[in-house]
């Protein structure tokens, strides 16, 4: 049950009514589209996916009850591409993101840069510290170059992505520099390039259960062995048997033609 305020009954039934008008907008949207890509119907899913996920939460925090909606996650897919068809410039958007697992190795490896640096006064303690050293390591040398060094530099990579963004003219010299990063336009970006665990977990998951289907298998072979060893012993117990008593009748024949 959710810690915020339960939801009233009238508030799950607006959430559902305005279910039912999204999808009759993204219907309507749908029989007027233009193309394959109309942004029109494209907002009109989104609206759908929105109206969905609210009217979920609050039905699931008043009645404990839940839907069969799937709404995907926003970084499933890009929206329709709606920038220039032949762009006069690109924006890279790069973030890769680092865990600091061995200080000590960071440290070091950064006083061999202040060392190596002439122009620096002695005794300046800037790779004193973490913070210190991680800056003169991303000044000394490429975000790519760290990224094929990581773990020289005692990081471990987590999740990274790129995307490469169209613009219709260049940007004005430090134009963007005080927010690099806002009024980004998911409609204008060409291609995106994601890095994550998160797929490797998913390969691994599938890698388990090839090797859970491998195991059956092998088990199914072995009982199947097992089996037949057992019907082999029988056969071999069964034909002792018959030899035995064919031992005792040819004794017994013996005996009565020494009698005669």
């Amino acid at each position: 049950m959710s810690d915020a305020v339960q939801p009233t009954a009238a508030e799950v039934r607006a959430a559902a009514e305005a279910v039912k008008a999204a999808l009759d907008r993204h219907l309507a949207a749908v029989e007027r589209r233009s193309g394959d890509d109309d942004p029109a119907v494209y907002e009109a899913f989104n609206q759908v996916a929105a109206a969905a996920e609210a009217y979920d939460e609050l039905l699931y925090d008043r009645y404990d009850e839940v839907t069969p909606f799937e709404i995907p996650a926003a970084e499933d897919e890009l929206p329709p591409y709606t920038g220039p068809e032949e762009p006069n410039a690109l924006s890279v958007l790069i973030r890769r993101d680092y865990a600091v697992v061995e200080p000590q190795r960071l440290l070091a490896q950064a006083r061999r840069v202040e060392a190596a640096d002439d122009d620096r006064a002695p005794g300046t303690g800037a790779s004193g510290t973490v913070h210190g050293a991680l800056g003169l390591l991303f000044g000394e040398f490429e975000p790519d170059e760290v990224a094929s060094r990581h773990k020289e530099f005692g990081l471990e990579e987590g999740d990274s992505t790129l995307w490469v963004t169209a613009a219709d003219e260049p940007a004005e010299a430090g134009e963007w520099l005080e927010a690099p990063f806002e009024h980004v336009d998911p409609q204008r970006v060409v291609c995106r390039f994601d890095v994550s665990a998160v797929f490797d977990d998913d390969a691994d998951d599938d890698f388990d259960d090839d090797l859970d289907d491998e195991a059956g298998d092998v088990e199914d072979a072995v009982d199947q062995v097992d089996d037949e060893m057992v019907e082999l012993d029988t056969d071999v117990d069964e034909a002792d048997e018959a030899g035995e008593e064919e031992l005792d009748e040819d004794d017994e024949l013996e005996r009565l033609d020494a009698d005669h």
